[in-house]
């Protein structure tokens, strides 16, 4: 059992407080893009283009994640110093840097503007935004202040309001109403140190020393499945891996045979949806009944709510808070990310 005690010595950044918080960093999210005076050519756009890096590149996943299926032209997610080849005039690219100095960032956001896109800038701070004040690219001032994973609501709903306001995608109004009512009936639910009453809790007692697999299907909850990977890995300091269906079923179920004492010190997460693919929910089955062979420890968890947007959201906020009391359960802080800060000072002496 978890005591109150021992949650505000080990989170001393306080980082349960930002993830309660995330229901009102939507609306201030929908706030400050209201705001902000933003002008494309939206007639010209063929292509979308979302570059950024780790907590500040998820919001452009989750977005590619939710709007397939519905958004009328491609969109990409970019991660490294450069761009697809297909960039040019024609290209929206939206440069999402929490700090404002993400080497690899700074790099495409040049790059997008020798070639002429159509940028706006996403970001609290830095080179990003100095760039975008002097080419006169349009800038979205996000706070200060955040571990760029705990800025989700910045880079996610910013682009999705952007993309309704043109055209690109339907409106969501409906949609964000209902996800910001179900987070804050979560972050009530999930706050309560009673696992028998607290399934986020339950849940990290059952990960504690064991390796975290996250399954879900790629038609819209890769990118959930991605953000549990990482924020297993950033919060609570541990390796977390994962798939998505249909392709595991072509290739990693088979690696479900060698090395035992392994796979019986894993733990296997499946993100489940009312609305995955009929045949993908049948492999999803399939595939349990062959893994339970190998760890007692599989799982399912169920999305909840009504709209795609609010069932997306209540398993990402669910990964979240797991993370969070996986982290209090492995006694280290979820903030600080000493291994990645040590990485940019070596890169920044070169």
């Amino acid at each position: 059992m978890i005591e109150e005690d021992e949650i505000r010595r080990i989170d001393a950044a306080n980082m349960r407080e930002l993830i309660v918080r995330l229901p009102e960093q939507i609306l201030d999210a929908l706030r400050i893009v209201r705001s902000t005076e933003i002008t494309v050519q939206t007639r010209r756009i063929r292509n979308i283009v979302v570059t950024g890096l780790g907590g500040s590149a998820i919001g452009g996943d989750l977005l590619r994640s939710y709007s397939a299926g519905e958004i009328r032209v491609p969109m990409v997610i970019n991660r490294n110093y450069t761009l697809p080849r297909f960039v040019n005039e024609h290209t929206l690219v939206i440069v999402s840097s929490y700090s404002g100095n993400t080497e690899e960032t700074i790099a495409a956001h040049r790059e997008a503007a020798r070639r002429k896109a159509q940028v706006v800038a996403i970001t609290s701070n830095g080179e990003t935004a100095r760039i975008a004040t002097r080419l006169h690219h349009p800038l979205i001032s996000i706070p200060k202040g955040l571990p760029p994973r705990a800025a989700l609501a910045y880079s996610f709903f910013p682009p999705l309001a952007l993309l309704t306001r043109w055209g690109f995608l339907r409106s969501k109004t409906r949609e964000i109403s209902e996800t910001i009512d179900l987070l804050k009936t979560k972050a009530a639910e999930y706050a309560v140190l009673d696992p028998d009453l607290n399934p986020a809790l339950r849940l990290a007692e059952r990960l504690k020393g064991t390796l975290p697999i996250i399954y879900a299907a790629s038609d819209h909850f890769d990118a959930v499945a991605l953000r549990w990977r990482g924020q297993l890995e950033e919060n609570a300091k541990v390796l977390a891996y994962g798939n998505v269906f249909p392709e595991l079923t072509h290739n990693e179920i088979v690696g479900w045979r060698m090395l035992p004492s392994l796979l019986e010190n894993t733990t296997v997460i499946f993100l489940r949806d009312l609305h995955d693919h009929t045949r993908v929910k049948l492999r999803m089955d399939i595939t349990k009944s062959i893994i339970n062979k190998y760890t007692s420890r599989v799982i399912e968890v169920q999305s909840e709510g009504t709209s795609l947007l609010a069932r997306i959201f209540s398993l990402l906020y669910l990964g979240d808070w797991v993370s969070f009391y996986l982290a209090i359960l492995n006694g280290v802080d979820p903030t600080p990310v000493e291994v990645i800060d040590h990485l940019k000072e070596k890169l920044a002496e070169t």
